[in-house]
């Protein structure tokens, strides 16, 4: 086997000595005595009294990043669970290694600095600007969201794994789970009697004295007018046991909540009815996102609580009132330490305004414990540490359903065997719109220009034993992916490279417009550009061996791209990697489409996928190649054979050769045959 002759795969780095830590540690800080064998320190103050804890994350939660390599940081935790410092040791991102370089990314390190576990943070910006919320916001780093999402679900996971071992008052059994066998007929009235439900009102008065001797006591005059009316009438369930679903949802809303479970087993859902005139959220709410108003705790740590986005159907056995109110499921992900069957918190938000043209924005916050019996749910298993790819594909929902739209749509245009598209008037045109969408959408907008460097990903994780989880933090990527891969049975290598690349439309326009300007067209000699699309083979190859040799070069070498100049960064980078990518586009006025056809190493591999092809999906004729070589000239890809069969692994899927095929005007032995039938002589077709 071929694995015999490569060097053994590197295991997985130590934690590093306290002596390397110290490094890291600012004064008047020091790095104290290990605390196990993951790499976790006493954190020592000036007087050398435990101050808290220091550990790297890569031991703790090794979360792979987009080369195959988890991200390593060091972060620095005081005794209450607030963040210090945390600094980046160790990683391999392609964006950061040189791509935007590394400075992005510790600035937003930086951000951590004062922050605590217990707050809920998120990667992002704040939906709309009614203020209030209790989220705290990092500004992510643009054109590399997916790499710093994982970084902070590190940091997260490394620092609540400390928290829960270390501090004290931290549950650290598993948490529970909706038992599967509990079955037990319940109604709303039950639900009542056995305190399954919470029930949480605050009224006008009560809100009112909760905001006495603050700026904003005056700035609610409904509450003054109607003291004794509800301000907040919250009923608050947990739907995760099936008993409890059934008695408060209809039968459509219970199947639909099912049906979201089957897709998300480890999220436990949240049922609030709220039938007063607070509400649940801001007007500026978007759903499928965190509450601006809702947050909730456990154990001293916080909840991370969502918007499930389901269409919340009552029973009728509720009371009518609660049909009135507003209701919203939440959900909530356990294997974060979210335990169901312990006491917790929802913490709700009260805002007032004071002012009104730049209007001071005060809270003050409702908490409402909840409880459910454990009878509904068993504990079993361990803790495993939340997807962090659940962020990314809910994030990117809206990309991902007009990605999957266009995607769809290009395919059933493009799979049947003599493509109608192309006898169409309007083919030309229609093609150019469909690059400039692959461009824009896909590629500037999606950042989906897919990559060598994930390929060599997988093939470093398949070599050292790794996850290939790093791919799903790219949802949008990996749907083209999947298309890319379909297309291979379909159409070859055409189906990505001819239309789905990016950079290779860019080229495709270059093209157009250097012929539009009316620049010298060149072409290479058969021989040399038989000899040139070698080359991106051995560029493959290059590559591949740097994965087994030397992986930490991995990413300097597949530079050999200029997709993350051209698409990723959109040409903000150093001027050499500008200048690269630049002359392959410029090169495309006169050349048509040099890097793709000889080498790109992403075409190349392609290519081989492309021996998945499951079809001859360009018909032929006897004519073809002999005597007629119309559509062998007319290839600007010279994917055909002088005795007219298809190359299929240069083909790029332009139709131009199905174009002069279908056209009774265009191919040569349909002009003969049909001036045959008419009689005339065949000289009359030359």
């Amino acid at each position: 086997m071929i694995w015999s002759v490569l060097p053994p795969a590197p295991a997985r780095a130590e934690p590093m000595t306290a002596e390397q830590i110290a490094e890291y540690v600012m004064p008047p800080y020091s790095v104290g005595k290990p605390l196990n064998d993951r790499g976790v320190h006493e954190l020592l103050n000036s007087g050398g009294a435990l101050a808290g804890y220091v550990f790297e994350t890569e031991p703790l939660a090794p979360l792979p990043g987009f080369s195959g390599a988890p991200i390593n940081m060091l972060v620095v935790l005081d005794l209450e669970g607030r963040f210090i410092d945390v600094r980046l040791i160790e990683q391999n991102e392609p964006i950061f290694v040189s791509g935007l370089g590394e400075a992005p990314f510790r600035q937003f390190l930086q951000q951590y600095g004062g922050l605590s576990i217990s707050d809920s943070i998120v990667v992002g910006t704040p939906y709309g600007a009614g203020g209030g919320g209790s989220l705290v916001y990092l500004d992510g780093v643009t054109k590399a969201t997916a790499s710093v999402r994982i970084a902070h679900e590190s940091i997260m996971a490394a620092a609540l794994a400390v928290a829960r071992e270390k501090m004290k008052g931290i549950n650290t059994t598993p948490p529970a789970h909706p038992d599967p066998e509990h079955d037990e007929p319940l109604t709303w009235a039950d639900l009542l009697d056995h305190g399954i439900v919470t029930h949480k009102v605050v009224t006008n008065a009560d809100i009112d004295a909760m905001f006495d001797g603050t700026l904003w006591e005056d700035d609610d005059p409904e509450a003054r007018e109607n003291p004794d009316a509800p301000y907040l009438d919250l009923w608050v369930v947990d739907v995760g046991p099936k008993s409890i679903a059934r008695a408060v949802l209809s039968d459509s809303g219970f199947k639909e909540l099912q049906g979201f479970l089957e897709l998300s087993p480890d999220e436990e859902p949240i049922l609030l009815i709220e039938t007063g005139r607070h509400g649940l959220v801001s007007p500026e709410f978007v759903r499928n996102t965190a509450p601006d108003w809702l947050t909730a705790e456990q154990g001293g740590l916080p909840v991370a609580l969502r918007d499930s986005d389901l269409l919340v159907e009552l029973s009728d056995d509720l009371p009518p009132e609660m049909h009135d109110g507003v209701a919203m499921i939440l959900r909530t992900d356990r294997r974060l330490g979210f335990d169901p069957a312990s006491p917790w918190t929802l913490r709700v938000l009260a805002v007032r305004e004071h002012g009104m043209f730049q209007p001071e924005t005060g809270s003050v916050t409702i908490e409402v414990p909840h409880a459910t019996p454990e009878r509904f749910f068993v504990r079993s298993g361990k803790v495993e540490a939340a997807p962090p790819w659940l962020d990314a594909l809910r994030n990117r929902r809206g990309d991902l359903i007009v990605l999957s739209l266009f995607l769809v749509g290009l395919t059933a245009v493009l799979a049947p065997r003599m493509n109608p598209l192309a006898d169409h008037k309007g083919f030309t045109p229609a093609r150019l719109a469909i690059l400039a969408v692959v461009t824009g959408f896909i590629g500037w907008w999606g950042q989906g220009q897919l990559s060598i460097v994930t390929v060599l990903g997988a093939i470093r994780a398949a070599r050292e034993g790794g996850s290939y989880a790093f791919l799903l933090y790219d949802p949008f990527s990996l749907l083209i992916w999947g298309f890319a891969i379909l297309g291979f049975v379909l159409l070859g290598r055409g189906y990505f490279c001819g239309w789905l690349c990016p950079f290779g439309a860019l080229q495709e326009f270059a093209h157009h417009l250097g012929r539009l300007l009316r620049l010298p067209q060149f072409d290479l000699p058969a021989k040399w550009d038989a000899r040139l699309k070698g080359l991106k083979y051995i560029a493959l190859a290059g590559l591949v061996a740097t994965v087994f040799i030397t992986p930490d070069n991995v990413d300097k070498a597949a530079e050999i791209e200029p997709f993350k100049t051209a698409i990723t960064t959109f040409f903000v980078r150093d001027w050499y990697y500008v200048l690269y990518a630049g002359f392959w586009l410029v090169s495309g006025l006169f050349l048509f489409k040099g890097f793709c056809r000889y080498l790109c190493p992403l075409g190349a591999f392609m290519a081989i996928g492309g021996l998945l092809r499951g079809r001859k999906w360009i018909a032929r004729r006897a004519e073809c190649g002999s005597p007629c070589q119309l559509c062998r000239v007319q290839c600007r890809y010279r994917a055909i054979r002088p005795d007219g069969a298809i190359t299929y692994s240069e083909c790029f899927a332009c139709l131009d050769c199905v174009t002069i095929h279908n056209s009774s005007s265009r191919c040569v032995p349909l002009i003969l045959d049909r001036r045959r039938r008419n009689g005339r002589p065949m000289e009359a077709a030359e």
